[in-house]
């Protein structure tokens, strides 16, 4: 089982712990979670939500008594097969289109550990020798920890997949991904980043540039596009690549100005609203709410929502995704695999609204998908079978600890800089308290030093007059945790 995106609400209508118990008891009555599905276990959901562990006992303890769920010794609790279980209603699913109702129990062995810790420096050695970074210490924002990547699970899972000698592997397959796949991360996106929406709204690419090609095709050139000031410059790119009108939103501190989008003759916007990059901001419901309605005021207007590195978050309760709020097929989901697993897995997947879908159906069908049926099944029995899970809650403890060292070891320069964007994701900024430095200094600084660090200032698509003072980017992902505390020893010689 997954993480569980669980809306909690403060307002004393309702125990915290009823709210647990009838969010997952309509789950189980809709569908959503299948007999034989394991649930996380009550000190797991304790922490994602952020609540007493008591808190969540409570509520398992209730639907066990209902029969709704069964504890199982030295296991978990489980769903209980329920007799006439509803169909479930996905917001903004299709007519006529049934959510098929298969899937295999977790696999309760314990994951090998063999071959995790060699390979993975070794894996990291040659990344940064193929970047050209393996000279210093490299705070790059985009690198990632694979000492305990579970290579030994990959290989057999491969092995395993190549002996069968399934044919139909060898064929064709879907223009959106294999089906089997695409319900596998339907599965997940519900249960993890509360997105509604079912296996034949997914389509699935290799990376993000392939799906934003796709996404050319369905909005049309004639199409503006909003973004935020700074942002992703790639996709900032890819978008001028395709002949858009590209408008500058400005920002606060709660993300994309809403009330600018009006000013401005666009059809959709591209936000990240769960961790912006690279400010780091996390998106309040109320800005959400006013990106929706601003949305929902046009016909064929959409919000296009970048959840890229949702899973890694450090304070706080979980925030479901925008499109889990999305009344009215306005938002168009996309996410990748590429930071939770690793940046080789290029497989992204993006969901979208039902008339967006019929849209490609008619005009986008011919295109083949870009990802190899092997490497999708692989994948789907990463995700399926709990390995991902594992992986995923051995990676967050570990950046989790990145973190926090970096926070420590940061303390002496708070009289002189400012930290911010640090609740999430693998990197925070660092900004000086006045302008002693330029940014351009700040690097250069730092680089004499044996430390590479990123001006913020490179991901700005446009000049401001809101351009604040010098700010670098620092990230933690890629650097084993001793380096952090060598590395920003350097950087205190360097700049204090």
């Amino acid at each position: 089982m997954y993480d569980m995106a669980i809306e909690l609400k403060s307002d004393g209508t309702k125990h915290l712990y009823e709210q647990i118990y009838e969010h997952i008891r309509e789950e189980i009555k809709g569908g959503k979670l299948l007999s034989g599905e394991r649930l996380p276990s009550t000190r797991a959901l304790a922490e994602y939500l952020q609540i007493s562990r008591s808190t969540v006992d409570f509520a398992y303890e209730q639907l066990v008594s209902e029969g709704y769920i069964e504890a199982v010794p030295h296991k978990g609790f489980f769903v209980c097969r329920l007799e006439e279980l509803p169909e479930g209603n996905m917001q903004g699913s299709l007519d006529g289109v049934e959510q098929e109702n298969r899937i295999k129990k977790a696999d309760e062995k314990a994951v090998p550990k063999a071959c995790g810790k060699d390979a993975g420096k070794a894996y990291e050695k040659a990344v940064r020798k193929a970047c050209g970074k393996d000279a210093g210490l490299d705070f790059s924002p985009n690198g990632l920890d694979m000492s305990v990547f579970p290579f030994s699970v990959w290989k057999r899972i491969t092995k395993n997949i190549l002996t069968e000698g399934n044919e139909e592997l060898f064929a064709l397959g879907e223009p959106q991904g294999d089906y089997d796949l695409r319900q596998t991360i339907s599965r997940y996106l519900h249960s993890a980043r509360g997105v509604n929406c079912m296996p034949e709204q997914i389509v699935v690419g290799a990376g993000n540039d392939y799906l934003l090609m796709i996404l050319e095709k369905l909005l049309g050139q004639a199409a503006g596009i909003a973004m935020e000031n700074p942002t992703y410059k790639r996709a900032f790119h890819i978008f001028k690549s395709f002949g858009y009108r590209v408008e500058i939103i400005g920002m606060d501190k709660n993300g994309m100005k809403a009330e600018e989008l009006y000013e401005k003759q666009v059809q959709a916007a591209y936000v990240m609203p769960s961790h912006q990059y690279p400010s780091g901001i996390t998106m309040p419901i109320g800005r959400r709410m006013e990106l929706l309605r601003w949305a929902g005021e046009a016909e064929e207007r959409y919000l296009i929502e970048d959840d890229y590195d949702s899973e890694f978050r450090y304070k706080g309760k979980p925030i479901p995704s925008l499109q889990g709020a999305d009344t009215g097929g306005n938002v168009i989901y996309i996410g990748t695999f590429s930071k939770a697993i690793a940046p080789a897995i290029r497989v992204s997947y993006m969901v979208l609204p039902p008339r967006l879908l019929k849209r490609y159906q008619k005009e986008c069908y011919f295109y083949s998908s870009t990802v190899s049926r092997i490497d999708q099944r692989i994948l789907n029995e990463f995700i399926r079978d709990g390995y991902f899970e594992r992986y995923l809650n051995k990676t967050r403890k570990i950046y989790r600890e990145k973190h926090d060292i970096l926070l420590q070891e940061l303390k002496p320069f708070l009289k002189k800089f400012r930290i911010s964007g640090e609740d999430a994701g693998l990197h925070l900024l660092l900004g000086l308290r006045d302008k002693s430095f330029t940014e351009k200094e700040l690097v250069e600084r730092a680089q004499e030093n044996g430390v590479r660090v990123y001006a913020f200032s490179e991901a700005r698509v446009a000049q401001s007059d809101e351009a604040g003072n010098p700010t670098v980017i620092l990230g933690y992902g890629g650097l084993r945790k001793e380096e952090i505390p060598e590395g920003i020893a350097k950087l205190k010689q360097a700049w204090l």
